[in-house]
């Protein structure tokens, strides 16, 4: 028997829409990771265009690249730049408020 031939999945590939985008990002922001919302970060990156986010950033792509990475460690103004450059924003809410709703 041979072994089953698998390739890695890539987020990247997959939106559809802005709006997936955008529930990736609330998903990985409600989870807490810093690591994991910067991967996401990147992830959307990569879909919109990395050579584009870095110009709109001002940043290295391959720094971007770096940062973005779920071992990256971003400075919080590198994910503010990040998140303007994809037509993004973020939003805050009471921690209770969601459940309450």
């Amino acid at each position: 028997m041979s072994k089953p031939i698998t390739n890695p999945w890539d987020p990247a590939e997959h939106f559809s829409s802005e709006e997936d985008m955008v529930a990736y990002l609330e998903v990985a922001l409600a989870d807490g990771d810093p690591a994991l919302i910067a991967a996401v970060l990147g992830d959307i990156a990569r879909a919109k265009g990395m050579t584009q986010v870095a110009r709109e950033t001002g940043l290295g792509r391959e720094s971007l690249y770096k940062a973005l990475s779920p071992e990256g460690n971003p400075a919080f103004a590198t994910i503010m730049k990040v998140i303007s450059a994809l037509g993004l924003q973020l939003h805050a809410s009471a921690a209770g408020a969601k459940a309450a709703a």
